[in-house]
């Protein structure tokens, strides 16, 4: 497997542009099953392993994509079957959302028991919930998979017993073709939810986010096809603001989706970094010194629980003692270990760390725990004096297209090591 090797500390310069938002894209690509005709989507960031999955996973009933670039499109008027095949090697949550496609489009579906980041309790009982409500039948087989049937789903009132950005998008795709009203009380409504309603509106689907928590859907007999794309990942755009501070950078990102980081861009502000915001993009500067912060997660707008490994990482250079505390996910700690690898101060209290920071980091070899943990150590790599091998890079491609590539655009020393050795070219940049 991959890893990533940075000759630091790295000081980032330049301009960026943001890939679209992994979150929005393997969403809308398991609602695009709801209609037979085709569908164009753009700004799909196709680099990334999340997406190669979703898309076999597409394949594997029969829908055939095509993709070009960031470009996909979608033709699902040949499926084949309803058992959805996943490499569960490189399992993702999704497969959940597209049973409830599914079961809309054609009353019967079954798909494997999902993956992902391994962040503590992601159970999917709220999955289950919602098919339920809508009057499926629903079971676990002996075999690993989520199977359900039905006649026709049928519009229902569900109420959330904890806002829940998975099941919210699952009961949004499930009840767009059900006979009569949906309405979803304490639902997740973030950026990527509003996203997914957007697109199928397009198609033709009649969704209203009423207000914060409350969404209503009538369904419709059917939805056509579409063109649409999706919006800039807000995840990767932080990354690329907090490596930015650290390193105490000069960057431009292009397409910045300033709204979905209204909050983290306050926390930083008071902690020193200096943004200047033009129409479509953000200039990102940080003075020599920067402060402590203290954070607590939350639903959207706050601080949404992937942002936490990055604010730690940030932590860890900003002088002063912080505070990070996750509510959502209370065991999403697991990359504190690789950081103290590294010389990081950290020290845990239930679902609280705190970090004694202004901490000089050294290099080391670390493990890319998960997703955004892998996101939190490559931060911390840039700071590092000396050269920083992160492993089970796989983790970090889920959810990033050519980070390194970005990354040496803007002046880092940073190369992608192949199992049988390392790169060529890193191999020039250290003689």
């Amino acid at each position: 497997m991959d890893s990533l090797v940075i000759n630091g500390p790295g000081r980032l310069e330049g301009t960026v542009a943001i890939s679209g938002a992994k979150n929005a894209a393997l969403k809308v690509l398991c609602a695009s099953l709801l209609t037979p005709e085709g569908v164009r989507l753009s700004n799909i960031p196709t680099g990334i392993e999340d997406v190669k999955v979703q898309l076999g996973m597409l394949e594997s009933i029969g829908v055939r994509v095509v993709a070009s670039g960031a470009e996909v499109c979608i033709d699902g008027s040949s499926i084949s079957g309803y058992e959805v095949i996943m490499d569960q090697e490189k399992g993702i949550r999704t497969s959940l959302l597209m049973l409830g496609a599914l079961l809309a489009r054609f009353g019967e579906g079954r798909v494997p028991l999902p993956g992902g980041c391994t962040i503590g309790e992601r159970k999917y009982d709220l999955h289950i919930m919602v098919l339920e409500k809508l009057g499926a039948t629903v079971k676990v087989s002996d075999d690993g998979f989520l199977e359900a049937e039905c006649d026709r789903l049928r519009g229902a009132e569900i109420t959330f017993p904890l806002r829940t950005t998975g099941a919210t998008e699952h009961a949004i795709i499930a009840s767009c073709l059900a006979e009569g009203r949906t309405v979803l009380k304490n639902a997740h409504t973030r950026p990527e939810v509003f996203d997914l309603v957007r697109f199928l509106n397009t198609m033709g689907a009649d969704i209203r986010i009423v207000g914060s928590g409350w969404i209503e859907i009538e369904g419709v007999k059917e939805l056509h096809g579409t063109s649409y794309g999706i919006i800039p990942d807000s995840v990767e755009a932080l990354t690329f603001i907090i490596a930015a501070a650290v390193t105490r950078g000069d960057i431009e990102i292009a397409e910045c989706p300033l709204d979905a980081l209204e909050i983290p861009l306050i926390y930083l502000r008071e902690s020193g970094v200096r943004f200047d915001v033009a129409e479509r993009s953000l200039r990102v500067t940080a003075p020599a010194r920067l402060t402590a912060l203290d954070i607590s997660t939350g639903p959207y707008p706050g601080i949404n629980s992937d942002f936490q490994p990055l604010f730690t990482a940030y932590a860890t250079q900003a002088e002063g003692v912080s505070t990070i505390t996750d509510i959502r996910f209370r065991d999403r700690f697991d990359y504190v270990t690789e950081l103290l690898k590294m010389g990081a101060r950290i020290s845990r209290e239930g679902n609280t760390i705190i970090i004694a920071g202004g901490t000089p980091l050294k290099s080391a070899r670390v493990h890319a725990c998960d997703l955004r943990a892998g996101a939190a150590v490559l931060i911390a790599g840039l700071c590092a004096r000396g050269t920083t091998e992160i492993d089970n890079v796989y983790q970090i491609d889920r959810g990033y297209e050519e980070i390194d590539v970005k990354l040496k655009g803007l002046g880092v020393a940073i190369e992608r090591r192949h199992p049988a050795g390392t790169s060529a070219a890193y191999a020039d940049s250290m003689t």
